[in-house]
């Protein structure tokens, strides 16, 4: 029999993002209690609190202590089609398109705190080696909060829009097939040239380093893909 791929809390973030962009949910719309949704996805509530508050951060809900957790502003629906239809190596042409500049504003925009931010995630990824699962939760989380660094808007709403694709069946499918504990290696010892290379405030360092971040990702998955 084969084993049932684990939920992790990207994955409940993201489906929540997409009944919001669809209109499953709207404004004003109270969620399911943590103890339900745990319990519909077999997860831990741990895992639940995590993804509701995800995007509390993000402002697309609201968490109320005695009340529950509310949809507090509908999600712009993503260029459906193109969205729906995106393959894992689109999604890379896309991230190889925006990331690298991503890393030069987030040099010039950037803050301490971000970059210590970003450092507790390598840390923590440096001890998931043997978790796909739980790397590729602080992987997100990690380029996620560059575009955060860069203080612009549209784009971490651009980076949200491309993440939303990771949480589809093909991508898991890949994720499977690529994250071994070499590969999972090889991305930590990445993500620490980055962060040097914007705590350092070495802008074209740090984007020739996500050249090299993507290029990796995007020659496993080609290789994936062949088999």
């Amino acid at each position: 029999m084969q084993a049932t791929q684990r939920i992790g809390a990207a994955d409940i973030a993201a489906q929540l993002r997409r009944q919001i962009a669809d209109g499953e949910l709207r404004h004003g719309d109270r969620l399911m209690p943590e103890r339900r949704m745990a319990e519909s996805h077999g997860v831990a509530r741990g895992t639940v609190r995590e993804a509701l508050t995800q995007l509390a951060e993000e402002g697309i809900v609201e968490i109320r202590p005695g009340s529950g957790t509310y949809v507090t502003r509908p999600m712009d629906a993503p260029s459906s089609e193109a969205i729906e239809n995106a393959n894992p190596l689109e999604l890379m042409d896309a991230r190889f398109a925006l990331e690298p500049h991503i890393c030069r504003l987030a040099v010039l925009h950037g803050h301490r705190s971000d970059f210590d931010r970003l450092e507790a995630l390598c840390d923590r990824m440096e001890t998931q080696l043997d978790d796909p699962v739980a790397f590729s939760e602080a992987d997100t989380e990690f380029h996620r909060l560059l575009a955060e660094c860069t203080g612009n808007r549209l784009l971490i709403w651009i980076i949200d829009q491309i993440t939303s694709v990771r949480s589809r069946n093909e991508w898991t499918r890949m994720r499977r097939l690529t994250l071994n504990e070499d590969m999972i290696t090889r991305y930590n010892i990445q993500h620490r040239r980055l962060l040097d290379g914007i705590r350092f405030r070495e802008p074209e360092l740090a984007a020739n380093v996500m050249k090299e971040h993507l290029e990796t990702a995007r020659l496993s998955l080609t290789r994936a893909a062949s088999t």
